[in-house]
């Protein structure tokens, strides 16, 4: 009788767990955010991914009720941030604001110290941003056209530079080396001020750089804009071409920053967040924020949206980097 008594007092605690763990998740996701969340930007502050990210957490803060905070860890190619979230808690309240850098990564390294697709779920493309193809203003060329006629004259001749080997600017360039024919020397710089400086003092002759931050230098006649990536003209610089009108159907496509949280994150959590972003982002003052800064267009998608994205650029850097003969960094 007793150890009868004992087997039923054990499967009613057994089936009170399972009630109990059923519906914990969903009641969690429900009450999140209950304290500050921190979205970690693993670049400098001042650069186009940390200004996104600070137009994105004031509106998140006001959308979700709790405190957004924008914590900048930079270092190591955006590493140090990455390694940062990803080997924080999978509970919705760390985020990584990223660019598509943390799509190289996972080909440009030998050794990591987390895994740049597995340790992570893509949450939401928050924006879609354009590059910009720059000239020194010392070079003569003024068209697309006429800067591939000037390298090819002399090969090796010219420079370009990049704000890191490997970054997605340096790989962008050599998708356009490759699509151009030409043969330039590539010199990798800490980040967008002084590459901008090397082009002004005609140090390096090109670039591809984002157009966020170097929409005011080419306004201001410093340096020369040539062709933007994406589908259509930016309206930053409604004058310069595409590259598609440019000829180079390669760099069609815009760049993105995106959302990621940890792996396990619960699904519950995952989508709570998503929803939050696509609402942020289409509140039209923040809209405007965000094109104000150079970003092309506020997205704001879904989870499995971004997740394909991010693993077609993972798939194509990877391929860039083979084609290219780019070492991988120690």
């Amino acid at each position: 009788m007793t150890s009868g008594l004992g087997l039923k007092l054990l499967c009613w605690r057994l089936l009170l767990a399972l009630i109990v763990t059923g519906t914990a998740a969903p009641a969690f996701a429900q009450a999140y955010p209950t304290r500050p969340v921190r979205i970690v930007v693993p670049y400098v502050a001042g650069g186009s991914v940390d200004s996104i990210a600070r137009v994105l957490a004031a509106a998140l803060s006001d959308g979700m009720g709790q405190p957004v905070i924008v914590e900048n860890r930079a270092g190591a190619g955006g590493n140090l941030g990455a390694d940062v979230v990803a080997k924080s808690a999978p509970d919705g309240y760390t985020m990584l604001l990223a660019a598509a850098g943390q799509a190289v990564s996972a080909s440009l390294y030998k050794r990591l110290p987390f895994d740049p697709v597995k340790d992570f779920i893509p949450v939401s493309q928050v924006i879609e941003s354009n590059f910009v193809l720059l000239s020194s203003p010392k070079v003569p060329a003024k068209t697309v056209a006429e800067l591939i006629s000037l390298a090819k004259a002399k090969p090796g001749g010219m420079n370009f530079g990049s704000s890191g080997a490997g970054s997605s600017l340096h790989l962008s360039m050599e998708i356009f080396k490759h699509a151009a024919g030409i043969n330039v020397v590539h010199i990798p710089y800490q980040g967008d001020a002084p590459l901008y400086a090397a082009l002004i003092a005609d140090q390096i002759q090109m670039a591809i750089a984002p157009l966020s931050t170097a929409t005011a230098q080419a306004k201001g006649g410093t340096i020369r804009a040539l062709a933007v990536t994406g589908s259509r003209r930016s309206r930053m610089l409604p004058d310069v071409p595409t590259f598609v009108e440019s000829g180079i159907k390669e760099l069609a496509s815009p760049s993105w920053q995106g959302l990621f949280v940890p792996a396990k994150t619960p699904p519950a959590i995952v989508l709570k967040i998503q929803q939050e972003v696509a609402k942020a982002v289409r509140i039209p003052a923040v809209a405007d924020r965000i094109r104000a800064l150079g970003a092309s267009e506020p997205v704001g998608g879904t989870s499995a949206e971004f997740e394909v994205l991010f693993k077609a650029d993972v798939d194509q850097y990877a391929r860039i980097i083979r084609e290219a003969g780019i070492p991988q960094v120690d």
